[in-house]
């Protein structure tokens, strides 16, 4: 499977402020280097992660970490803006990501997969399963346009690849040093590597490009499983 990324919109809509870079930032940038354009939506603050010692408006100082990983790719960032463990699937949360996806209008949307570990994965799987859908439904009004057709949705990795068999790799093995780089913004994050119920995040992002790698035959890969439903699956 040979996949050319030129003239594709491709949006990543993630939980958590450093979700990207652990599941999907070598596609983004390769994507980026073919010619696409590329954007990522962060749903939460990341205000709960907090290191030791703890951080001052972690918020804020996280939602400038995710400016600079995003700017290392040209990714246009968009906010969702809800607190840690507190993202439900809802008519509002739908509305606001439908909203953002009219905006970026892409051709493909990357998302959690509702296997992942993380309530607030599952949570962003939903909803962005669901306004992706909407996007295009004229009936579903919000300030933007409806699309003419819905974005192809692929779901992401789930974290140490657990309850996850992949569709498809991404060959990133030229990207990797890109995603070490957009995960070192995230230093509030990388500080909580010596924390007993934390995991150091490089190692767990390097030691799972290598696995899907040699499952692929490449140095390093991303997985990914196509959403197989009618209208949501395309040939590449």
């Amino acid at each position: 499977m040979k996949i050319d990324f030129d003239q594709e919109r491709i949006l990543a809509v993630v939980a958590h402020p450093d979700d990207a870079e652990l599941l999907c930032a070598g596609t983004l940038a390769r994507a980026n280097q073919e010619g696409a354009a590329v954007g990522i939506c962060v749903m939460c603050q990341g205000d709960k992660g907090q290191p030791d010692p703890p951080v001052e408006n972690l918020a804020e100082v996280r939602q400038a970490e995710m400016r600079a990983a995003a700017e290392l790719i040209g990714a246009e960032l968009f906010y969702g803006g809800s607190p840690d463990g507190a993202l439900f699937d809802s008519l509002e949360q739908r509305r606001q990501l439908t909203e953002i996806i009219r905006q970026f209008t892409p051709t493909l949307v990357l998302a959690h997969s509702q296997s992942d570990y993380h309530a607030d994965h599952r949570a962003a799987s939903v909803i962005t399963e669901a306004a992706t859908w909407f996007s295009a439904s004229a009936g579903n009004r919000t300030e933007s346009p409806a699309l003419i057709q819905p974005p192809v949705l692929w779901w992401m990795d789930t974290v140490n690849m657990s309850q996850f068999d992949p569709h498809f790799y991404i060959d990133v093995s030229s990207f990797v040093e890109t995603k070490v780089a957009m995960l070192n913004c995230h230093q509030s994050q990388l500080q909580r590597g010596k924390d007993a119920s934390f995991s150091p995040l490089q190692d767990l992002m390097l030691q799972q490009c290598a696995a899907r790698g040699a499952q692929s035959g490449v140095a390093s890969a991303e997985a990914f499983r196509s959403h197989t439903a009618w209208k949501r699956c395309a040939a590449w």
